[in-house]
């Protein structure tokens, strides 16, 4: 069975050969040191025979500023740090007429697809590609602060829905172009939680977010790819919503904040295929590489049975993973995943 085939039938909760390993982003560095003589993170993906290999969209700097922070196309301000996401500092985003003249940027931007015409020309058929994407709620915060957004949500509704459908409306012709453009999977990175709960009271997710990610999704399986929906921190108040959306996928099923991957199994299993929960904080960059593979195992036995579950990380492989321990990891996959 190839990479395709298996990760595709994962991702419908189907049992392919063995688990399916994937990773979605890589640090540079840590692949570097992972896989040596790799040109980019995706050849380190294919060297270390992961079944998907992926990229992200593009949004470019527009104006470097004094302070060492930059501004990028969406008019977002960030500053540097180790890794690969800046951080952002502030948008511009203030009132409700901010909201109804700003502009996102031009989603048909040649640029926009960042390194995914490389990947499709190197790996397709070879392995499933994958496409980092969003929805509306995270570059919707990004532009006015996350904090602000929120509060929006309650004393300014408006304000809210008018941002949010401008973003979604953009972020939706790009996913469209890029499942065109030959992306098999569009994983949509708008977090929802922090380590004690959802961001929002349920009710509020209902309102503002669950219609735009199920019309996400929706272009999408339209467009004839499949969604992996990632969201950190603990989900269990508003799971059912994100399941109900329709993505095929929920990921990282965050075990640092509490989210047991044999009971989310139990609960959402015949519904959605699992993606992650091997602990990229502490276990991946200071752990031991017999700890790893403990962790590997553990998480193969309570979610694999069946089908439907993908093996990767709990977030991302950032700059502080032990290269060595992600080798230990898809390695041990490889040796204990068959079915």
């Amino acid at each position: 069975m190839d990479s395709v085939e298996r990760v595709k039938l994962a991702l419908q909760c189907r049992q392919p050969d063995r688990v399916p390993a994937a990773e979605l982003l890589i640090d540079d560095r840590v692949a570097r040191a992972a896989a040596p003589g790799c040109i980019d993170a995706a050849d380190c993906m294919d060297k270390l025979d992961l079944d998907v290999v992926a990229c992200g969209a593009f949004f470019g700097k527009v104006r470097e500023q004094d302070d060492g922070s930059f501004v990028d196309e969406w008019g977002v301000v960030y500053k540097r740090n180790a890794e690969f996401v800046p951080h952002p500092v502030s948008g511009p985003i203030k009132s409700l007429d901010d909201a109804r003249r700003y502009e996102p940027p031009d989603p048909n931007a040649p640029q926009r697809l960042g390194q995914l015409p490389e990947l499709v020309r190197r790996y397709k058929g070879k392995r499933a590609i994958g496409f980092r994407h969003r929805a509306a709620f995270m570059w919707s915060a990004y532009l006015t602060g996350l904090d602000n957004l929120l509060v929006y949500f309650l004393t300014e509704p408006e304000l809210a829905n008018v941002l949010l459908d401008k973003v979604l409306e953009c972020n939706m012709r790009i996913a469209r172009n890029a499942i065109r453009a030959g992306a098999d999977i569009v994983s949509l990175g708008d977090d929802y939680a922090h380590n004690r709960g959802p961001l929002m009271a349920p009710a509020q997710f209902r309102e503002f977010v669950y219609p735009r990610l199920k019309k996400m999704v929706d272009a999408i399986h339209e467009e004839g790819a499949l969604c992996i929906k990632h969201s950190d921190g603990w989900l269990w108040p508003i799971l059912d919503l994100i399941v109900d959306a329709g993505p095929d996928a929920i990921n990282p099923v965050d075990p640092v904040a509490g989210m047991d991957l044999a009971e989310v199994k139990k609960a959402y299993g015949n519904r959605v295929c699992l993606v992650g929960n091997i602990d990229c904080g502490e276990l991946l960059s200071h752990g031991t590489e017999k700890e790893v593979r403990e962790a590997v195992r553990h998480a193969i036995k309570a979610a694999a049975p069946g089908g439907g579950y993908i093996i990767s990380s709990s977030n991302s492989i950032h700059s502080s993973v032990n290269p060595a321990n992600l080798r230990a990891m898809y390695d041990e996959a490889l040796k204990v995943g068959a079915y």
